[in-house]
């Protein structure tokens, strides 16, 4: 068995991120030892490097959990997790777009402004009503 620091270390997540998982239901609650700490096995320490690597890919903490489900039933079901992540796959390519507004927007706003310029058409664009 491992404590929380060891599985924090083994599965790239945070000590506290792995208390507000448990919190929230993302993972089991751990055992305790007999001082109350903490403690994980390799299992554990499984589900929190999947954890970690949804969240890293931008999943939400309810797609988490629902690919952790997924993934322990059994038959495995590949449709219902694609679709989850063709849902992700949407929200990302929309953000994506967003940004690329964002920028376009920036770089028309800064191309007025010239080195040493003392007004800036910047911030008179921002201040505008």
């Amino acid at each position: 068995m491992l404590t929380i620091g060891i599985a924090a270390n083994l599965s790239g997540v945070g000590i506290e991120t792995i208390r507000y998982y448990e919190r929230e239901g993302v993972v089991p609650m751990a055992e305790r030892a007999a001082n109350g700490r903490r403690l994980y096995d390799q299992a554990a320490v499984a589900r929190l490097r999947f954890v970690r690597r949804c969240r890293d890919l931008g999943f939400s903490v309810p797609q988490v959990k629902e690919l952790l489900s997924l993934s322990s039933e059994d038959p495995r079901t590949c449709d219902e997790a694609r679709a989850i992540g063709i849902e992700h796959l949407d929200g990302v390519r929309s953000k994506i777009a967003d940004l690329a507004q964002m920028e376009a927007a920036l770089v028309e706003l800064m191309d007025n402004c010239a080195e040493g310029q003392t007004n800036c058409p910047l911030l008179a664009r921002l201040f505008e009503d």
